[in-house]
């Protein structure tokens, strides 16, 4: 039953529903989450073990035993979430995972140095490990794909976006990223899933690495760039197609908007057209 009555002055029609009764609102509600079936204990429990995780690698103040159990524990957890038709099984994914830690941190400690060689207000590498959210977003990259490669779904997803939040750079984990591979500033860098990066490869903010067309058919295609060996993206620059190298040893320039290939030594550069008038005040 609606009601319709005038509001006094104003002249405006005013409806009234009549108020839902609390238990169709709950069947409601009980149905939708039915349909969409999400967890958000799942990306809750994700969140802190990926915190964990980026500590128990890097602050001194974590003690690695006891962090690698409370990891184990919280992996079960977020694995279980994510797969339910697993749970109770051996957790082999984990020391699969393991295993590939000392060679994680080699890799990570090279980017560390790419940050430090590459960048003239970095101090210390302790300055970057605490304070560069490049190497942040890095660093969880790199133990995403890990994950990513032992075939788990959606948990690897969830930590990349986890440092996306806390950083402003979207790395999908499924991206291929060599090695000595440097963020600047980093908010609003995004990297594709099928884009392909060589060693030692330096972005800076608000680069983009994209499809040029954007379509669910395309879904197992390769649809971001290849960029290759010691090349560098400044500021804003957008590379879009999954046909698009960027030859080793060049340079994009600032704002450019590159979809077809560069050779090797290659310079693209953006030029504005900016116009600039001056209007003289005459004095009265």
């Amino acid at each position: 039953m609606v009601a319709i009555s005038k509001l006094p002055q104003t002249g405006c029609l005013s409806i009234k529903s009549k108020p839902m009764h609390p238990s169709t609102l709950i069947e409601s509600i009980q149905q939708q989450k039915k349909e969409i079936k999400v967890s958000m204990q799942l990306k809750r429990q994700s969140q802190r073990f990926t915190g964990l995780l980026f500590n128990a690698l890097f602050d001194s103040e974590t003690d690695a035993e006891t962090a690698l159990v409370q990891l184990e524990d919280l992996f079960l957890i977020i694995r279980n979430l994510a797969c339910p038709d697993v749970i109770g099984k051996p957790c082999k994914t984990w020391v699969d995972f393991t295993q590939v830690i000392p060679r994680l941190f080699a890799s990570l400690k090279k980017d560390a140095q790419a940050i430090f060689d590459n960048d003239p207000a970095a101090k210390s590498l302790e300055e970057i490990y605490l304070a560069y959210p490049g190497f942040y977003a890095i660093a969880i990259f790199r133990m995403a794909s890990e994950f990513l490669k032992l075939g788990l779904p959606l948990i690897p997803r969830l930590m990349t976006e986890y440092a996306h939040q806390l950083t402003g750079i979207d790395i999908h984990p499924g991206a291929t990223i060599g090695s000595s591979f440097f963020i600047d500033h980093g908010t609003g860098v995004v990297i594709g899933e099928t884009a392909e990066i060589h060693d030692h490869v330096k972005l800076y903010q608000g680069v983009t690495l994209g499809a040029l067309t954007v379509n669910k058919a395309l879904q197992n295609k390769k649809r971001h760039p290849t960029i290759e060996a010691h090349v560098t993206i400044y500021a804003n620059a957008t590379i879009l197609g999954g046909d698009t190298v960027i030859g080793e040893n060049s340079i994009i320039g600032g704002n450019s908007w590159v979809t077809s290939s560069i050779h090797k030594n290659g310079r693209v550069m953006h030029k504005p057209d900016v116009h600039i008038t001056t209007t003289t005040i005459k004095a009265r």
